[in-house]
């Protein structure tokens, strides 16, 4: 792995095992652009921002799974394509398939866009399943995962 790669797998561990969002903002630089819902949301900026959308994100979110299917790599960025699983805190499993953009100014990331179809990504966070097509999409072996967490 690429050490973008493994700034990106420490990001899936925190998130997904303990949902560290100070862990998080460890790999991003204070002048970050990060455009969660690139196309229907303005992004957030800075750490702050970024503070403020995980914290309300995670409120929202219970045990999720956050898988990488492929990843291209050029000399300051990663472009992933994958699917963000969880379940909600009102009870239902949503499974959202995405592609994002990892921008980095060394070993921080400077720019974050995350494009999927939001219209999906709420029918599932309210409990519609996804068609059997998107399933197929979304049930691939994955490159990058939450790696198995060891105790101490």
């Amino acid at each position: 792995m690429s050490r973008k790669t493994d700034i990106l797998q420490s990001i899936i561990d925190v998130w997904c095992h303990d949902q560290d969002i100070d862990a998080v903002l460890a790999h991003v630089s204070d002048d970050l652009v990060w455009h969660y819902s690139a196309i229907s949301q303005p992004p957030k900026h800075g750490k702050a921002g970024a503070r403020e959308f995980l914290e309300a994100y995670k409120a929202k979110v219970r045990n999720p799974r956050w898988r990488i299917f492929k990843v291209a790599e050029t000399e300051d960025a990663l472009f992933v394509e994958g699917v963000d699983e969880f379940d909600t805190a009102d009870g239902h499993h949503a499974v959202v398939p995405y592609m994002g953009i990892l921008e980095f100014d060394g070993d921080l990331i400077s720019g974050w866009r995350d494009y999927f179809d939001r219209g999906s990504a709420d029918r599932s966070a309210a409990g519609t399943p996804l068609p059997d097509y998107t399933t197929a999409l979304t049930a691939r072996t994955a490159v990058l995962e939450p790696s198995r967490k060891t105790r101490n």
